[in-house]
């Protein structure tokens, strides 16, 4: 398996894009073929990938914090 491209380093458009990366990664790894040459990028790129969505779901977390305390304004 090759490493990522330039392309795969960045940060993903979206939620549903870095899951799926990650699902490959995963695949990937539980695999019986792993390229011991870029199981540490792999490892690495998953590492940023979940640290990434821990940080959308916070974000939205907050979000949905802000809106439920605005709710009760309304009274």
């Amino acid at each position: 398996m090759n490493p990522p491209s330039k392309a795969a380093t960045g940060e993903p458009k979206g939620y549903a894009e870095a899951l799926a990366e990650l699902e490959k990664i995963l695949s990937v790894l539980d695999g019986n073929s792993v390229d011991v040459d870029a199981l540490a990028t792999q490892v690495q790129r998953a590492s940023f990938l979940i640290t990434w969505c821990r940080g959308r779901i916070d974000a939205a977390q907050l979000q949905v914090d802000k809106v439920v305390a605005g709710l009760g304004d309304d009274e």
